[in-house]
C-alpha cells in the first residue's frame, strides 16, 4: 500500500496556495469562453487563438491538479507550538558563517522559499543539513558555490 508524503509549511504557504488555487478556478470559465469563441471562427488547425487558448487550458488545468494535491497533503504547522533544542521545520536559526557574518533563515516548505527574506525551504541543501542538528554545532554543506560552512548560534520558535 502506497504512502502519501504529507507536506509541511506555514500558515502562509498555505494561503498562497489558497489565494492560487482561487486565481486559477475564477480564470477557468474565461479560457472557456475564449476556445468557443477561437472555435466560432472556423478552420481550427490555423487557428491561433484556438491554439493558444487550448494550451493555456492545459496549463491551467495541471496547475490546479498540482495545487489540490499539494492542499489534499499539507500539514500546517505553527512554529510558535514547537519547542526543543534541535532545529525542525519553522524554526528560526542563527548562524554564524565562516566570515564570522551573522545570518539567520526560517526553515519553510518549498512553496514559502526565498532566500532573500531569510526563508529557505527544508529540502534545499542547507536546510537538509540544518535539520536535526543543536546550538553550537558546526555545519557544512554542499552548495553549487562550493563547500560552506556556519555554527548555529540559536534556534527559536517564533
Amino acid at each position: 500500500m502506497a504512502t502519501v508524503e504529507k507536506m509541511p509549511m506555514l500558515e502562509e504557504g498555505h494561503r498562497l496556495i489558497t489565494d492560487e488555487l482561487h486565481r486559477l478556478k475564477h480564470e477557468r470559465p474565461g479560457i472557456i469562453d475564449a476556445i468557443e469563441e477561437a472555435r466560432a471562427h472556423g478552420d481550427l488547425s490555423e487557428n491561433a487563438e484556438y491554439h493558444a487558448a487550448k494550451e493555456r487550458q492545459g496549463q491551467i488545468e495541471a496547475s490546479i491538479a498540482d495545487l489540490e494535491d499539494r492542499m489534499s497533503r499539507a500539514v500546517v504547522i505553527d512554529p510558535k507550538t514547537l519547542s526543543g533544542d534541535k532545529i525542525v521545520f519553522g524554526a528560526t536559526v542563527h548562524l554564524i558563517d565562516e566570515d564570522d557574518k551573522p545570518i539567520t533563515y526560517q526553515i519553510v516548505g518549498q512553496m514559502e522559499a526565498d532566500a532573500k527574506q531569510g526563508k529557505i525551504s527544508y529540502n534545499s541543501p542547507l536546510g537538509r543539513a540544518l535539520i536535526g542538528r543543536k546550538v553550537g554545532e558546526d555545519v557544512e554543506v554542499t552548495v553549487p558555490s562550493g563547500d560552506r560552512f556556519y555554527t548555529v548560534d540559536s534556534i527559536e520558535f517564533i
